[in-house]
């Protein structure tokens, strides 16, 4: 558990325990009238009603951090997996990530985008390759030997059966 999700949990509980025992206070203490009490309830709710708002502010950006901590983990899990096999099935990639096919493709665009993959992927046959850079060097397509175009920074696109190749830059 993360330092925010657990600070959350503590300000929340302090919250709830200074409520409880401001509230057995006002109702059963030696307030005697009706208006005293109700005014009682009303400052400890003042007292309580921020602790409990910043516990549930730190829980939910705890959430968001352990969020983003999974995806990092699961484009490290990818990442590993090309650059130690050379060759992944993307549906063996998804299951194992325990991610839908989509996710995937966009697990694999941010790490392009983070310019940590260099390789390709034939999105039609379902397969992500590791490849360097200095085999893309010759202008032919790895899958079907056809001539390469530049379709944007980092990518090159095959024309003919639709591979797309991407470079990281060194």
């Amino acid at each position: 558990m993360n330092q925010s999700k657990l600070l959350g949990i503590l300000l929340i509980a302090i919250g709830a325990v200074l409520g409880l025992i401001g509230a057995a206070w006002a109702i059963g203490g030696s307030i005697e009238t009706r208006g005293a009490r109700i005014l009682a309830l009303f400052f400890v709710a003042i007292l309580v009603a921020p602790l409990v708002g910043l516990g549930v502010f730190a829980l939910q950006r705890g959430r968001a951090e352990a969020a983003e901590e999974l995806h990092v983990k699961r484009q490290q899990k990818l990442l590993g997996m090309v650059m130690t096999q050379g060759r992944v099935q993307i549906a063996q990639a998804a299951l194992e990530l325990g991610l839908t096919r989509d996710q995937t493709r966009q697990l694999i665009y941010d790490l392009i985008a983070k310019q940590l993959f260099s390789g390709y992927v034939d999105w039609e046959d379902g397969v992500l390759f590791s490849a360097e850079a200095a085999r893309l060097k010759s202008g032919q397509c790895p899958k079907c030997g056809g001539k390469l175009e530049l379709a944007g920074k980092g990518l090159i696109k095959c024309p003919y059966c639709g591979t797309e190749i991407f470079l990281a830059e060194p």
